[in-house]
């Protein structure tokens, strides 16, 4: 469905819930949800990894030394435990640094090639991601929507969306069942609510 329709959909849902939801899906527009193809999945994982919990200025500037310390080479071979210390060095938080080494693993293995993941579901997808170290349901979500271009992933754990749409809403109504109601397309409400709450999470 174009992202004219969803948003016409939405503002349609959006009246049934509460006058303060439409208001913020009408201001926000159309928004479309792309998927990301310029990265190794691994690559792209393992830097959003070393975002996590930090601010835009700061993630950008580890992983601009994490890319000159592996002066060209490429980065599933340069993230091994042998570079350990090179890597926390970079700014990397020794779980961070185990997390990124186990991606490289099994991207090393190629048991994380973009074209085998682009055929599973996203339910399949985000069994074989989060039984990665240190990788998590919010982590997979985030790399469902992001990379796959998954249309219908809510990601419950996101603090801004959630309280977003409990504020435009109403604190005693669940959001899974909020959101339930904007299905198969869940993952437009999350940008919806990042831009209500102009944070986008990467």
């Amino acid at each position: 469905m174009p992202h004219r329709a969803i948003h016409a959909r939405f503002i349609d849902t959006a009246r049934e819930l509460g006058p303060e939801l439409t208001a913020a899906i009408e201001r926000a527009g159309p928004i479309e949800l792309s998927s990301r193809a310029d990265l190794p999945f691994a690559d792209y994982l393992c830097r959003a990894i070393t975002g996590q919990q930090l601010s835009v200025k700061a993630a950008k500037t580890i992983w601009g030394r994490v890319e000159d310390s592996a002066a060209g080479k490429p980065l599933a071979e340069h993230f091994c435990e042998a570079n350990t210390d090179l890597l926390r060095s970079c700014g990397l938080s020794g779980a961070k640094t185990k997390t990124v080494c186990a991606i490289a693993d099994l991207a090393r293995r190629g048991e994380l090639k973009d074209d085998h993941l682009r055929e599973m579901s996203a339910a399949d997808r985000t069994t074989h991601i989060t039984a990665i170290w240190g990788v998590g349901q919010w982590t997979a979500d985030m790399m469902n929507m992001f990379y796959f271009g998954e249309p219908d992933i809510w990601p419950e754990g996101d603090v801004a969306a959630r309280k977003a749409l409990e504020r435009l809403t109403s604190p005693r109504r669940k959001t899974l069942r909020t959101a339930a109601r904007f299905a198969p397309h869940r993952s437009y409400l999350a940008l919806y609510m990042w831009r209500h709450a102009d944070a986008p999470p990467v």
